[in-house]
């Protein structure tokens, strides 16, 4: 199995916090992914300090406090949690 080939590591985090809206990760080419907390009911639903508990993986981000795990290809593809449900906006 070439690794490289199935994670690209332009697509690797180096980098991934949370404040109260958005989940932030930088990336190794240099860009940064940002996607809203509540694509990710588990994390929209974790304590700041269980979202500051992350490990960052070859291929994504993983949560132990929250068991949360995403890919950095499911981020950049747009992919929410299942169920995940937009906030209600207030007029």
């Amino acid at each position: 199995m070439n690794i490289s080939a199935d994670y690209p590591e332009s697509e690797r985090p180096v980098e991934a916090w949370c404040d109260p809206q958005m989940l932030h990760v930088a990336l190794a080419d240099g860009r940064h992914v940002s996607t809203p907390l509540w694509w990710y009911p588990r994390l929209l639903a974790a304590t700041q300090a269980q979202r500051n508990n992350v490990e960052l993986m070859l291929d994504g981000i993983h949560w132990p406090d929250v068991d949360e795990d995403l890919s950095i290809d499911g981020m950049l593809k747009g992919r929410k949690a299942p169920g995940a449900v937009a906030p209600r906006k207030v007029a």
